[in-house]
Order: structure tokens, then C-alpha cells, then sequence
């Protein structure tokens, strides 16, 4: 792929070639690129020893993204060729290579995704490895080349799933420089001509199709064999501290791309809807008989479940937004969505942690403000308890066995599994228990759905 010089060229170094920014960020590049609002590349940098970039040369950096779910009520399917990148280098096997980004002065943005472990400091790195171990020392090796060349610095893009995820890998950068002993002049560069950004990304990429009788299906459509074929839901966000939209024109694009100075907000809705909803439903579904996501949106019951949790009890926490409620209505669709086998064997992993997190938050903050727990959500903890007292719960096995050899008062009063208070909530929880082991889950289901009206 060439490009003549512009002073509107920008180019993009990526850490990461994974399914994921495959079929997210630079999904977004390609889709700019087309409608003329982005004049750049893509130059991915595998950011471990074993990747996938030696099969990605191998088709010359091309590869086809299906999306497929549902938009408005509507099956969408959408194919696309994607070449929006040049090269893939392994700082592994050609350390110099990798360096010389540094020197190219139409690089300006730096995006990454190295999982929720690849943000962290290892104090064993050395300036002079070829390369770091560390992705944040890798990235300080190339941020402090640039610093030599006398060039300026890059927007940032973290995309990993952790908290503060950009502010997270600038302290790492911080460390390093302490360590190296970088100077004063560098440190400044650093904070004065980088923009670290923290970013919140939500889309659910599926990746390589698993299922033979599927790549036959979608290889039958492209013609040909495509090891780095790649597929991901329709739905889209991409929330990013900070307002960089001259530059990365994704709004204009028609992109569901927020510029915030926060991204919080975002990632609370995100977790106490999206994240709540699965948490809430999924161990009750599996007790009720269910395997995947799907087949709850399918079941007339455990649908009246989930609609009962995310508009009756999650969304009126958060405050009933337009934004929440249109949010709500995004995640049921994606739920129904029928090109993803979601198994809910696999959501239940960690169930107690997850719980914690993701659903004991509304279910306090529901009490504090309308006076009451909500009968949906408590039901749901009631379901944790059931299905870890059963023989497919996946966790440790001190919590497995604590809840197992425990009863609900026990359950409720541990400190280490709910990091609140919550033995207000013994009662209501217990009668739950108690309707689930004597009633039935497929009972207890009616009751819940049915409460109130």
C-alpha cells in the first residue's frame, strides 16, 4: 500500500493484531478511509513473541470482517475487504524496524490492545533489550526514539479492558523513565506532546468462526480460504476521554464514537446494564434448563426477566435517561442476536466476583432510592447461591466450597465475597431460596415476572 506525502497524512502504529482491533479500530480507519476522511495506514506491531503477524503478511495484510446481528428490529449483514493495513512488524525478529516508526513524523496516533495483563511495569525490562518485555516498555523504547528524532508526540488510544486505561499506561511510561534514568526533557515531552487517552470499547467480536459448517459458508462467499477471516456483532461504541475529531473525523464518519472528558459515565452504564443483565440472568437461566443468550431472549419468561432487570430495576437506578433506556433496548437486541452461540456456562465463570461488581451496586443504590431491594436483581443472588450449590459452577474452589458447606445468612455476611454490607438483604434472599428449592425455577420465574402486576 503506498502514499504520496501530504501534511494531511496521518499514520497509525498499532499495538496488537488480534481479532478484536481487526474488527473494531481498524474496521473504523477503513470505513474513514473510504468516505475520504482519513488519508493513513495502519502499521501493526505484534506486541508479543507468538502472534499472528507472520500469517497476516502472508495475505499481504488483508482480510474480510463480516458483521452480522440486529439493528432496529432488522437482521444486518455487512462484508467488507479490509486493507487498511500496510505492514505488520515483530519487534521480536526485526527490533530496528520497529524503532524506525519512531522516525516517520506522519505517525501521530498509537492504539492498542494487549489484554487486560499487557498494561503492567516489569521491573526486569532494560532500555537496551531489543525488545522490552513489557508493552508499556516497548512503548517507552519507541516514544523515547522519537524524543531523540526531535519529532512530536502521538494521540494514544488505549483500548484494554481495565479502569483508566490510558492514565494506567502513562503511569507505566512514568516508571520507565524513572528506571532508564530518560531525564527531565523527556519526562516533559512525554506529558506536553503525548495525549494519553483512556478509551471504554464495546462491541462483542466472535473472531475466526468455529463452527465448520459456518466458515464454509462465509469462505464460500469470499472465494477463497482466509486464515485471519474475522466476524463481530453489528453494535458499536467507542467512548474517548478527550476531543480529537479534526483529526479523527469518526463522528462525521457516522461512527457511535463519544469524545468525553470522561469516560466513567460510559463505563458504568456499560457494566450495570450490559455486563448487570448477564450476570443477573444467566444463572438462573441455566438452572431453568437454558445453554446460550439466545435461547433467553427466545423464552417468553425468562424475557420478562430480563426486561424486568435492566427497565424496571438497572436503567431507574442509573436514572431513566433517554440515552439509558435506548442503551437497554441495544443490549436486548444484541442478546437476540442469532449469528452468536453465547454460552452461558461460559458468562457463569466467576459468577461471585462478577456479582459483586456488576449487579450488588444497583441493587443498593435501587434500596437507597426507592426504599425498597428490587425483587428481580435479589432474585437473581438467590440463583447464584442455587446454581454454586449445584455441580457446574466454575471458581475457586475456596469460594465453591464455602458457599456449598453455607447458609444463606453465612453466604450473605462474608465480607470477602460482597465487599458491602448486605445482611439487610438475608430475608428477602432466603425467601427467595426457599420459593426456588420449593416451587421450581420455572414457578419462581412467574412469580418474579409476574410481580407487581
Amino acid at each position: 500500500m503506498e502514499f504520496m506525502s501530504s501534511e494531511n497524512l496521518k499514520r497509525v502504529i498499532q499495538f496488537g493484531e488480534g481479532n478484536f482491533l481487526r474488527g473494531f479500530v481498524d474496521y473504523f480507519f477503513f470505513k474513514l478511509k473510504e468516505q475520504n476522511l482519513f488519508n493513513g495506514d495502519i502499521v501493526v506491531v505484534q506486541p508479543i513473541e507468538k502472534g499472528m503477524c507472520k500469517v497476516l503478511k502472508e495475505q499481504d495484510c488483508k482480510y474480510n470482517l463480516f458483521l452480522r446481528g440486529i439493528e432496529n428490529g432488522e437482521i444486518v449483514e455487512e462484508h467488507s475487504n479490509i486493507d487498511i493495513i500496510s505492514d505488520c512488524i515483530n519487534p521480536y525478529e526485526d527490533f530496528e524496524k520497529y524503532l524506525s516508526l519512531a522516525k516517520d513524523e506522519n505517525f501521530r496516533v498509537i492504539v492498542s490492545n494487549t489484554t487486560e495483563s499487557g498494561i503492567k511495569f516489569d521491573e526486569k525490562d532494560a532500555l537496551e533489550d531489543k525488545p522490552a518485555r513489557s508493552f508499556p516498555g516497548k512503548l517507552t523504547q519507541l516514544l523515547y526514539e522519537r524524543f531523540k528524532n526531535n519529532l512530536g508526540g502521538f494521540i494514544i488510544l488505549s483500548c484494554e479492558l481495565i479502569d483508566n486505561n490510558g492514565k494506567e499506561l502513562e503511569k507505566c511510561v512514568e516508571k520507565y523513565i524513572e528506571l532508564w534514568n530518560l531525564g527531565d526533557k523527556f519526562r516533559k515531552w512525554i506529558h506536553e506532546e503525548n495525549k494519553f487517552c483512556s478509551t471504554l470499547v464495546d462491541r462483542i467480536v466472535t473472531g475466526y468462526p468455529q463452527s465448520e459448517i459456518e466458515l464454509k459458508k462465509l469462505e464460500n462467499k469470499i472465494g477463497y480460504k482466509d486464515l485471519c477471516l474475522d466476524t463481530a456483532e453489528i453494535f458499536h461504541q467507542w467512548v474517548i476521554e478527550g476531543d480529537f475529531e479534526d483529526e479523527l473525523p469518526f463522528v462525521k464518519a457516522g461512527f457511535n464514537v463519544i469524545w468525553t472528558d470522561d469516560v466513567g459515565p460510559y463505563k458504568k452504564r456499560k457494566v450495570r446494564i450490559l455486563n448487570g443483565a448477564h450476570t443477573s440472568m444467566v444463572l438462573g437461566a441455566r438452572l431453568y434448563g437454558l445453554t446460550i443468550v439466545r435461547e433467553c431472549l427466545e423464552d417468553e419468561l425468562i424475557n420478562g426477566f430480563i426486561k424486568k432487570c435492566i427497565f424496571e430495576e438497572i436503567i431507574p437506578t442509573l436514572g431513566n435517561s433517554n440515552e439509558d433506556i435506548k442503551f437497554g433496548k441495544a443490549v436486548m437486541e444484541r442478546f437476540s442476536n442469532p449469528f452468536i452461540e453465547h454460552q452461558l456456562l461460559s458468562i457463569a465463570l466467576n459468577s461471585v466476583s462478577k456479582f459483586d461488581v456488576r449487579v450488588l451496586p444497583t441493587i443498593l443504590e435501587f434500596k437507597e432510592k426507592f426504599g425498597n431491594y428490587p425483587e428481580a436483581l435479589s432474585f437473581s443472588l438467590a440463583c447464584l447461591i442455587k446454581f454454586y450449590k449445584g455441580d457446574e459452577a466454575n471458581d475457586s474452589e475456596e469460594i465453591i466450597s464455602f458457599i456449598r458447606e453455607n447458609n444463606i445468612e453465612s453466604i450473605l455476611s462474608n465480607r470477602d465475597f460482597w465487599h458491602d454490607d448486605i445482611s439487610d438483604l438475608i430475608p428477602l434472599v432466603q425467601k427467595h431460596y426457599t420459593m426456588i428449592e420449593e416451587e421450581g425455577m420455572g414457578d419462581s420465574f412467574k412469580y418474579i415476572v409476574g410481580k407487581g402486576q
